[in-house]
């Protein structure tokens, strides 16, 4: 079955770079019609579109993020990351990735935790 799996710093200073990985297991991710997407939920918060990218590589972002966040992938590994510059504290969040079929985020990962913080 598919599987998701987040990792990453779990503490980034501000200004810095946010890099994480969301390696996947039971499919490709270069599977024909499959998507990935990251989501983030702050503390207290509401889910948060961050971005996903497509099977054939296309990689698309949230409006208030865009600026920050890209998304690519190591077809090799089987892997996606996600990189969010120039991060602030309003960054801090839980981050997961989750697989997208027919317009759904269908599995998710368990998510990681990254807080921003001097």
């Amino acid at each position: 079955q598919v599987q998701l799996q987040e990792s990453g710093p779990g503490l980034v200073n501000p200004s810095q770079t946010l890099s994480l990985t969301c390696t996947v297991s039971g499919v490709a991710i270069t599977t024909s019609y499959y998507a990935w997407t990251w989501i983030r939920q702050p503390p207290g918060k509401g889910l948060e579109y961050v971005g996903h990218i497509r099977y054939n590589g296309d990689s698309y972002a949230g409006p208030s993020l865009k600026s920050r966040t890209s998304i690519f992938r190591d077809t090799s590994k089987n892997q996606l990351t996600l990189q969010l510059t120039s991060v602030t504290p309003d960054d801090t969040a839980k981050y997961y990735c989750a697989s997208v079929t027919n317009g759904a985020w269908d599995v998710w990962g368990q998510g990681t935790q990254v807080t921003v913080s001097s």
